[in-house]
């Protein structure tokens, strides 16, 4: 196989997985913005709120910084609930929760073994402090296995089977992130339950055994217009702790109830190893990318977006032909010069012989443009054309008006 055809066969994959990820945290976004787990006094106090923590994307590994928020969304949307009434001193339960600074769930889905984990160092103000997301291959089968380590307004972001590393940030999602992890804690969930059955929204049923040893048990089915209907969660509280140790999650389908995933709360405040927010374990020789160091792209300036569009393009096979890498990287989501050299110093590059003009992307979801073009090379002797159809061009989400080829090469 040459070596474009393994870079397009890869960026289109990105590109695949990038428009998949956007539009399931879409979905989510739009469920949580529909269900008002938040009033309005707490959502304005939320926004007011120094944003301590910063989440991260980035275009070449957007679909990874989409990964961190659909790792809290897939673990997290599915527990959009609060707190349950007060039939077994639920003041306790919601102070036992609240005193959280350390945490580790797993997140089980039907018919797969192996669960996504989720651990979370708190500040002691409830302000997320770090997270490690782990991903097994079944819940991204284009990127494959992947991990996730956010803290320090960076994200890191490890694919296994891609071998490579990216590191990426951006301060536009903060809020998105710290709302979302907030979605899936604990220490909030019983407390919104409570809120939600006093609005007659839930309908929740405790069963507190009289064993101490055995979990206290609340059933919370939600309510569509006023009959059973909706979602139902089990929550398993310890008798001891009144902390929350698992969530069963059940949807009516039909005239019955389906078990669809499970989430369970391990080690409260067992205090985490900090080699855990790391990712030492990366092997040395997969590729490196790094956004946060670097200006990505090009600027777009005066031009308009087809214009900047072909102008990536043509500056791009301009460094080509000068043997420049670490422009042409810089101008392909900022791959480093010698992964460019490795994938295309076995030929030269003589000419472009057309490009453009510029055409929206046949997949919208990229929010990009295609510009085609045809370009003269040499290799082994031999000279021949080579010609991109789907060139695809757009904006770096984190750095505002630059673009940057992402995929079709």
């Amino acid at each position: 196989m040459t070596p474009e055809k393994t870079i397009e066969e890869k960026l289109e994959a990105l590109a695949r997985t990038i428009g998949s990820e956007e539009r399931f945290v879409e979905n989510v976004m739009s469920r949580i913005d529909a269900e008002p787990s938040f009033s309005t006094e707490k959502t304005a106090k939320m926004k007011n709120q120094p944003l301590i923590r910063r989440f991260i994307m980035s275009r070449f590994t957007r679909f990874a910084a989409a990964a961190v928020i659909i790792i809290a969304a897939a673990m997290g949307a599915n527990f959009l609930w609060p707190s349950a009434p007060a039939a077994y001193a639920i003041e306790q339960t919601i102070q036992a929760n609240h005193s959280v600074l350390y945490l580790h769930i797993k997140s089980f889905e039907p018919n797969e073994d192996e669960p996504k984990e989720f651990w979370v160092e708190f500040y002691e103000d409830g302000q997320v402090k770090n997270v490690r997301m782990s991903f097994p291959e079944w819940a991204s089968r284009d990127d494959g296995a992947k991990v996730v380590v956010w803290q320090e307004n960076k994200a890191k972001v490890w694919f296994k089977q891609k071998g490579t590393l990216v590191t990426v940030n951006d301060q536009t999602v903060a809020e998105r992130m710290l709302r979302l992890v907030e979605e899936c804690d604990p220490r909030l969930a019983v407390e919104r339950l409570y809120e939600q059955e006093q609005q007659g929204k839930v309908k929740v049923e405790i069963d507190e055994p009289s064993d101490k040893a055995k979990p206290i048990i609340v059933t919370a089915t939600y309510l569509s217009e006023g009959a059973t209907g909706g979602p139902r969660r089990i929550l398993f509280v310890g008798q001891a702790t009144k902390l929350v140790t698992r969530i069963d999650i059940y949807q009516l389908k039909g005239d019955q109830y389906q078990y669809t995933g499970r989430i369970e709360y391990h080690d409260y405040n067992q205090p985490i190893d900090a080699g855990i927010f790391t990712l030492d374990e990366v092997p040395a020789d997969v590729m490196r990318i790094d956004q946060t160091i670097q200006e990505v792209g090009l600027a777009q300036g005066q031009f308009g977006d087809g214009e900047i569009a072909v102008e990536v393009v043509r500056q791009f096979f301009e460094a080509l032909i000068a043997a420049d890498y670490a422009k042409a990287g810089k101008l392909l989501e900022g791959i480093p010069a010698d992964k460019m050299k490795e994938a295309f110093g076995d030929r030269k590059f003589l000419r472009i012989v057309s490009i453009g003009p510029a055409g929206p992307h046949p997949m919208p979801e990229t929010k990009g443009l295609v510009v085609p073009c045809i370009v003269e090379i040499e290799k082994d002797g031999v000279i021949s054309q080579w010609k991109l159809d789907r060139l695809g061009v757009r904006q770096v989400y984190n750095q505002p008006g630059r673009w940057t080829i992402f995929g079709g090469i």
